[in-house]
């Protein structure tokens, strides 16, 4: 009960978000040429990420999804919850971001370690919420973790 409520919320918030919120520019990339790029690039690995889970590139939110690949994150709304709290972490702030961990604790208070856990992670990596990833999808996943020490 407590994930489909949160995923109604993710549903009714998320063009407000990309229309209002968000003022990058959509990458306008298809997910064929995503999975064009070498084996073990960002590019493919994208690629790949998207293809597994059948989900589609939403414009504007391209990089959330990189973040499910540099963190292994999956994408179960515990794991969502606990994406965010990685990228609170490594300094990334937004009101979408608060909300989601604000709800998390509240819905999901018996993942607090799992949630601490990841904020810790995140706070040991250098800073990369605020890379843009669109120039970097040539580069290998590995070269990205290992430069931004992302666990």
């Amino acid at each position: 009960m407590r994930a489909l409520l949160l995923e109604k919320l993710y549903d009714w918030s998320k063009i407000p978000y990309q229309r209002f919120v968000k003022n990058n520019n959509a990458w306008n990339i298809k997910i064929s040429t995503l999975l064009s790029y070498p084996k073990g690039t960002l590019g493919n690995g994208l690629g790949l990420f998207i293809t597994k889970h059948n989900f589609e590139l939403q414009d504007k939110l391209e990089s959330h999804d990189v973040f499910h690949v540099l963190t292994e994150t999956g994408i179960t709304v515990p794991e969502e919850i606990s994406m965010q709290f990685y990228l609170m972490g490594n300094g990334k702030r937004s009101l979408y971001l608060y909300a989601v961990v604000f709800l998390g604790l509240l819905l999901y208070p018996d993942y607090y370690k799992t949630f601490k856990n990841a904020y810790t992670k995140g706070n040991n990596a250098l800073q990369f919420h605020q890379l843009e990833f669109l120039k970097m999808l040539h580069i290998p996943v590995k070269k990205i973790k290992t430069t931004f020490l992302i666990s």
